[in-house]
């Protein structure tokens, strides 16, 4: 291939998205500019993938880590044959395109991630690449290597400030995931000017401390140096690879390149005509040379090729390996294998139960019929009881095993298990931490919610309920925060057979779903077989009285027990009461309309809740005449039976509150 034709096709990149910038009047058009050549090495001669099938099993995947550049992944999309048309490019960051400001997952063929938050696709890539380590030990056979690909992420200076991507590539070093390649996009210049403002450490060196391989090529624009060094990348096995590659950021702006002014606002219609005749093109808008586009859709019958190479060494593995075979259709489909719940214990009565050991227990019995469901917790398994029974350990070069130890690195933690879920093959990923710390991973989680993947994050001592550890660790205002994610499921258990039916609506749910579980012991409620079965609804009666309540007392998780002691003295002083424990909000305004009614009569207008956390939420719910109780201040350290007493947190005060209403 002629050294013109390289130079034309990585310009077509580059100019596609300055077009695309200018028209929309809004994005990124320095970046792709910079980052053309890495990205036209990459894609053309190192990455596998099949435009016609974006999920073929055993693709490369890339990540786009840096994703206010996403003009640079629609142009590759477009380019290399899947299947969105140059009109898409045309309406770049319009309303119902395919290509919206930052890409997003679901949206977008082959876009594997939704990025733009600066991290989070560096770290959901160790995901992908822990989901390709631990799939590959686990289906591949001696001359059968039905999973064997990279996972690729092009980060920027901005991505690699931000701590979650330090958490995640301190344990990718750790892991040695050896099929981890960045692409870090050096061009030392941010949205508020040059990099060195606030960034002059040796980024290489900081990696290298973290057991990376690391590769400096000094002139981004030398395609062959780019080229070789991914080569290279691809050849060490016990290591992630960082390649520090200096780019110019606008290259081809005569007045913009390398300053900030190319970073996040369109180059302006007067730049645009100087750019193209700096780098000799012509002044048509959307210009793609007939040979250029020819030569990039070259990839769609290279990767049908591999796919079909692939897939030949797939059939004789599924004819040797049947049962391994039907493992993968079944992990591959993201369905669950028959009788994956036929041990999810029911619990009696009589022993008082911390979920968090009843969900440990559920979680065993759930994870011994999904050899593909693995996770894990940060540096807290013994308080979270997430550790699955009978499997090993990750640890110092070891990524394949399916108790994940993150370490205390919950943001990266968060990261990376969405990357599990986005990866394919990976069923119900989870993670697991204190509820208090949920604030660290935040971010991780409502882009879970916002792609509405499989992701369980476990939270466990959920409450001023913890006691002595105090304020730090004890969540208030934490319920509240969860709940008002959008496409997230928040699910608090009252007892133990609350949490088996919590697990059960989670492996069951499509999307993401936050588990609150208690360190204290609560006691079962009796006929648990019941309460499993009406848990399922999110909301239910559990305690109630002949004929219409004339309150109904509201609560969820440890606060259940005293609704259910209000109750029983509301019952004895002749009030008739209801007791509705609500485990998941979501899951309960689900139901229809009727369900709704019968468990919350709007004719009934008495009703108080309570909850160990801020109120907010709960009038959805009381309505305008009832009452909520809540926490409107932090906790305390104290045995949990003090703190909840001093704060309010009682049954007696729920009595009184019911009595007001009446």
């Amino acid at each position: 291939m002629s050294t013109d034709l390289q130079t034309m096709a990585i310009n077509t990149i580059r100019m596609l998205a300055v077009d695309a910038v200018q028209k929309a009047d809004s994005g990124h058009p320095g970046l792709p500019m910079g980052a053309a050549p890495m990205a036209y090495a990459l894609w053309m001669n190192h990455m596998r993938f099949n435009p016609h099938n974006p999920q073929w099993a055993n693709r490369d995947r890339f990540i786009l880590s840096a994703g206010h550049g996403s003009m640079l992944l629609y142009a590759l999309l477009y380019l290399t044959g899947y299947d969105l048309p140059l009109e898409e490019l045309k309406n770049f960051r319009q309303w119902g395109s395919k290509t919206p400001g930052h890409p997003e997952y679901h949206d977008t063929p082959g876009v594997e991630t939704t990025t733009g938050p600066l991290g989070q696709g560096a770290s959901n890539a160790v995901g992908f690449a822990v989901a390709e380590a631990y799939l590959a030990k686990y289906f591949n056979r001696p001359g059968y290597d039905v999973v064997d690909h990279y996972t690729f992420a092009l980060v920027s200076d901005g991505d690699v400030m931000e701590g979650v991507c330090s958490e995640a590539a301190s344990l990718a070093g750790h892991w040695g995931l050896g099929k981890l390649i960045y692409l870090y996009d050096a061009n030392k210049i941010t949205l508020d000017g040059s990099a060195d403002m606030t960034f002059t450490e040796n980024v290489a060196a900081r990696f290298e401390a973290y057991g990376w391989h690391t590769i400096r090529v000094e002139e981004g624009n030398d395609y062959s140096k780019v080229n070789e060094a991914i080569a290279e990348a691809k050849k060490v096995t016990d290591k992630p690879s960082l390649l520090s590659i200096h780019t110019t950021i606008g290259y081809g702006s005569p007045n913009k390149a390398n300053t900030s002014a190319a970073h996040g606002s369109p180059l302006g219609k007067e730049e645009v005509k100087l750019t193209k005749e700096a780098l000799g093109w012509p002044q048509e808008d959307f210009y793609v040379p007939g040979d250029v586009l020819e030569h990039f859709r070259e990839a769609v019958e290279r990767g049908a090729q591999e796919e079909s190479d692939w897939s030949k060494t797939f059939e004789a593995w599924r004819a040797e390996y049947p049962e391994l075979a039907a493992e993968w259709d079944q992990a591959m489909s993201g369905e669950l294998p028959s009788g994956w719940d036929a041990d999810i214990p029911v619990f009696s009565p009589g022993k008082a139960i911390a979920t968090r050991n009843a969900s440990g227990d559920a979680l065993n019995a759930i994870a011994q019929h999904i050899p593909t469901m693995i996770g894990g917790d940060a540096d807290l398994a013994g308080s979270t009881k997430t550790l699955i029974k009978g499997a090993e350990n990750t640890g110092h070069l070891d990524s394949a095993e399916r108790n994940l130890r993150f370490g205390v690195r919950e943001h990266g933690m968060g990261a990376i298990v969405n990357g599990l879920a986005l990866h394919g093959g990976i069923i119900k990923p989870f993670s697991a931490t204190f509820l208090t710390f949920s604030d660290y991973m935040r971010p991780a989680i409502r882009l879970g919610a916002l792609m509405d993947i499989p992701t369980v994050y476990v939270f466990t001592h959920d409450s001023i309920g913890l006691g002595e550890d105090g304020p730090t660790h004890q969540p208030v205002e934490h319920f509240a925060a969860l709940r008002a994610i959008p496409n997230l499921t928040f699910i608090r258990p009252a007892d133990a057979n609350e949490t088996s039916a919590a697990w059960r609506l989670t492996m069951t749910l499509p999307g993401p779903v936050a588990l609150a579980f208690s360190r204290q012991n609560l006691p079962v409620i009796e006929n648990g077989e019941m309460v499993q079965e009406k848990a399922l609804y999110g909301g239910y009666v559990l305690d109630d009285c002949e004929g219409t309540p004339q309150v109904i007392l509201l609560s969820s998780g440890s606060e259940v027990q005293l609704a259910r002691e209000a109750y029983k003295t509301l019952m004895a002083e002749g009030i008739k009461a209801r007791v509705v424990s609500m485990p998941s909000w979501e899951v309960f305004d689900s139901q229809d309309e009727a369900y709704r009614e019968s468990v919350l009569p709007k004719r009934v207008s008495a009703r108080v809740s309570i909850e160990a956390g801020v109120v907010q939420g709960w009038e959805k719910y009381v309505g305008s005449g009832g009452i909520t109780i809540g926490l409107d201040r932090f906790g305390a350290s104290a045995p949990y039976e003090e703190v909840y007493e001093h704060l309010g947190i009682t049954a007696a005060r729920m009595v009184e509150a019911a009595k007001s209403l009446l």
